[in-house]
């Protein structure tokens, strides 16, 4: 993630960091452009080996999925109802993740996605997940 002049700034190649003052603040920053998360690893993403800790990249993909999914159910809130990680390779420290999502379907209650998790080229893992749409209650 960096700008055409090889600088190391995500907001100088475009990027927008995610402003949340919740859990995403204590594990990010995270940035988002044209839809893709992304978030530089560091020292506190890492497990035991130094990799990028599994449960980061499953609170990634959780967030990247469920910002999609209540766009996809026209701006209301969503809630993960289930979320499945397959890990294929290890998120290296230094290394800018990103998170893509896909919306496979939405019915008048839930939306069924799908997202990738890369570390640059390389597929770090494939989650599946269902999102239930909140209805509001009638005032």
């Amino acid at each position: 993630m960096t700008d055409d002049k090889g600088t190391d700034d995500p907001t100088a190649a475009g990027w927008t960091l995610v402003e949340d003052d919740g859990f995403i603040a204590t594990v990010g920053p995270l940035y988002v452009r044209d839809g893709i998360y992304a978030f530089r690893a560091d020292r506190k993403h890492a497990n035991l080996i130094g990799v990028v800790h599994g449960g980061m990249l499953m609170s990634f993909a959780d967030r990247a999925m469920g910002v999609t999914a209540m766009g996809a159910a026209d701006g209301a809130n969503c809630v993960t109802i289930q979320l499945e990680m397959k890990f294929l390779e290890a998120g290296r420290m230094g290394n800018w993740i990103s998170a893509q999502s896909f919306v496979v379907k939405r019915t008048g209650s839930m939306v069924f996605m799908r997202g990738e998790v890369r570390d640059g080229e390389r597929l770090v893992a494939t989650a599946d997940g269902v999102w239930k749409i909140l209805r509001r209650r009638a005032e």
